[in-house]
Parts: structure tokens; sequence; C-alpha cells
């Protein structure tokens, strides 16, 4: 009853807010890359403009208006901290916040019918974005078609003066084009994109040979334009969510060139393709953010990129993907047989779900004595520390619930830093 109550007042005051201050909105949606493509579009559109984003997940009926009020974090239970949400809500609308941002740049999830719709009649987008679809939530939407119908919300409901920014990779994307009555600016690598990624290259430390970041090249409009990604080692998402930023910049003037500068100075996300320093001299790769069927597909591609010395060898460390519905056993079958056609060296598996990953990995031809499956992540983080060894490469991914994030804190070389370097390290998180 009082979270109904809490969330009608903020529906409320969020909308009466953004009628008001009549700030541009950005929406972001799709199956992967949300939050990576909410990052770099804040980081270009803050080159010319005050910007708000979304923080950490806040991506729900909770978390998108109190970003539209200033908050970055929710109060939870505390009365008194609902007290302080709903007493600036009544300073935004009673007084005039003259610093009040030019552009909200909010990440708006689906995890059930309806939610998209939800949020954009509480904060109508100028700029509607949509970056993938694929199975994530069948639970709660069945079939692809469903999510589908959801997500493409975010590009039907802009009016005509409005622009709509879709991945051209992405053929369900491409396909509810005709949904939209806004102008259509695609990004992509694909011939086609009006905003085109080229000429990718992994950069190594010349030492170790270990990736520090990506290069690559964007084409728009006959401009060609060079970009760099600090500690960035995966084409997708973190590639396609940097030029999707470049091209909802482009719709608000935002040159290529400033662009590019404000992207290299981004920092990966905390479990997002991190590159992290491990114990023995290892590389830990975390994406322990949360997972689903194409971001794990995009995560074990790029490790297997990775080089290796002749001692070293390579760790998938996987975790249940979660709200797949009737589509679980067989996602998770498809990575098994994935691992071993790529040549990962170790798989570990936690979870129920995860256990068809390694059935599919043996079948494929992974040594039995290179399987390991777990039940929870704190057995996985303790095996996985007394076996690594110098030279090793360890991928970590697995969904928010999977708490996978306590495997890399185990084998990171510097469990102090975990706090500024990993997700769900807050008071809440800590049971």
């Amino acid at each position: 009853m009082l979270r109904s109550i809490v969330q009608y007042l903020l529906r409320w005051f969020a909308k009466k807010i953004v009628k008001k201050y009549k700030p541009d909105i950005v929406g972001i949606t799709g199956s992967v890359g949300k939050t990576s493509a909410k990052e770099a579009a804040a980081a270009v559109l803050a080159r010319r403009f005050s910007v708000r984003r979304t923080v950490k997940n806040y991506n729900n009926e909770i978390g998108v208006p109190l970003t539209i009020l200033g908050f970055d974090k929710t109060p939870g239970a505390s009365v008194w901290g609902w007290l302080k949400v709903f007493s600036r809500a009544l300073a935004l609308l009673f007084a005039r916040d003259k610093n009040y941002p030019d552009i909200l740049v909010l990440e708006m999830g689906a995890d059930k019918p309806g939610d998209v719709q939800y949020l954009v009649d509480m904060a109508p987008c100028k700029v509607g974005v949509l970056t993938f679809i694929s199975h994530a939530h069948t639970e709660f939407f069945k079939t692809i078609k469903k999510i589908a119908q959801e997500k493409r919300i975010i590009i039907s409901h802009l009016n005509r003066d409005g622009f709509a920014v879709l991945n051209f990779d992405s053929e369900l994307v491409m396909q509810n084009a005709s949904a939209t009555k806004a102008e259509i600016v695609t990004y992509g690598y694909k011939e086609g994109a009006d905003l085109r990624v080229t000429d990718v290259n992994l950069i190594k430390d010349e030492i170790t040979g270990w990736p520090t970041g990506m290069n690559f090249k964007v084409i728009f409009k006959g401009s060609v334009i060079p970009v760099f990604l600090p500690r960035a080692i995966a084409k997708s998402p973190l590639i396609s969510a940097a030029a999707c930023g470049l091209a909802i910049g482009t719709v608000f003037g935002v040159n290529l060139i400033e662009g590019s500068q404000a992207l290299s100075e981004l920092e990966p996300l905390a479990g997002h393709m991190c590159l992290l320093p491990g114990i023995k001299e290892t590389l830990i790769v975390d994406d322990t953010y949360n997972s689903s069927p194409e971001a794990v597909k995009a995560a074990l591609e790029s490790l297997a990129q990775i080089s290796i010395g002749l001692e070293g060898a390579r760790y998938a460390v996987l975790g249940d993907m979660l709200e797949l519905g009737a589509e679980t056993e067989n996602a998770h079958r498809e990575l098994g047989f994935l691992a071993a056609g790529l040549g990962i060296d170790h798989l570990l598996t936690v979870g129920v779900a995860a256990k068809h990953m390694a059935a599919a990995a043996r079948e494929a031809g992974l040594n039995t004595d290179k399987i390991f499956s777990f039940d929870q992540s704190g057995e996985a983080g303790k095996f996985l520390q007394e076996r690594m060894k110098r030279g090793d490469v360890i991928l970590v991914k697995g969904s928010q619930s999977m708490r996978m994030e306590r495997i890399v804190k185990e084998i990171m070389a510097e469990p102090a830093q975990a706090e500024k370097l990993l997700v769900r390290q807050g008071k809440e998180w800590q049971n």
C-alpha cells in the first residue's frame, strides 16, 4: 500500500516537473546495452549542455521519477528520506531552479508489459533510443514478438518533430522502425547505417599483451573521425553504445570531434566488461552487472580475442541468466556450446540453470576436468582463487541475483578498492 502511494506521488510530481521545466528527454531502452548507451550519450551531450542521467540501474517506476526530481538514490524504507524527496519536489514546483538540466538522459527498463508505456507517459521523449531486441525477461513476455512490442513504444510514442535513434545492426530493431513517425537516425557496423563504425582495433599493452582499450572510426555524412575507448574490449555492447552516444549527439548538434573527445575520457561502468588486475598477475574481465544471452555471447567472444601466454588460460565463470522462462534451458545450452567452440580453456558455472551450459560444453568436447559447477558464487570464488595462476584471464558474468561480483572481489588484486570498482557494494547489498 505504502509503495503504491509513493509511486503515485512520484509519478504525479515527475509529470508536473517535466511540464514546467520542459527539458529535452532522451529515453533509452533495449534488451542489451541500455546503461552503456546512457553513459555514452550523457558524456557526449555534456560537452554542450547541462545534462542529468539515470544513475546505477534506476530505470523503473521509482528510479526514473527520482532522477527527474534530482535524486541519485532511493530512500528505501526511510520515511524521513521520502519526506525529503517530496519536499524537494514541492520546491521545484513552487520556486524555479535555474540550474535544472537542459537534457535528461533516462534509461527505461521493461521487466513486464506496460513498463515502457508507464515511463514515457511520465517523461515523453524528444529522442527515443532502441539499442537491441533479444530474449530477456522472457518469463514475463513469453515471446520475442511481445518483447519487441514493448520495446518499440520508446519510438512509437514520439512526435513528428522527435528523433528515433536505432541500432542498424539489430534486425528486430529495424523491423520495428516503421512504428515511428519521428525522424530516424541509425548507427552500427553495417553498410547503410547513418553513423557507421569501421576499423575496430584492440589496443594491447606492449609487455603483457593484454588489452588496454579499443579504437575505431566512425563515418557520418562523409566525415571520418577516430575514437578511443579506454579499458574497453567489447565490440558489443561497448562500441555500439559509444556509436549510439555519438548518434544522439548529432541530433543535438554536438559534432563528432567533441563527441570523440568526451568518449576518450569515459571510464567503463563497474561490472560492464571492466578490466581489473587479479591476484597472481592475472587479468579479470568483470561483466557482473547483469546477464542475458546476447550479452554473454559478446562477452565470450571478447574473452576469446584476448591474448594469453603459453602458460596462461582463459576462464569463463558464468552464472544463471534469469527471467528467461521457457527459453532457459536452450539459452544456457547454446552458450555452453559457444564456450567450447571458441576454445575457452575452463568453464565454471554458478547456479541451477547454468548447469545446462556445463552439460552442453561437455557434449561439445570440452574436457570434463576443465568444467566445474557450483551452487553459490562464494564457492566458485574460493575454488578459483586456489586454481588460477599467473597469466590467466578470467571472465565473470551472471544475472544480478547471482551476485557474481563476490567472485571478482575474491580474486581481485586490490579488494580494498571493491567499493569503488565493483557493482552492488552498498549497504543494502551486504547480506
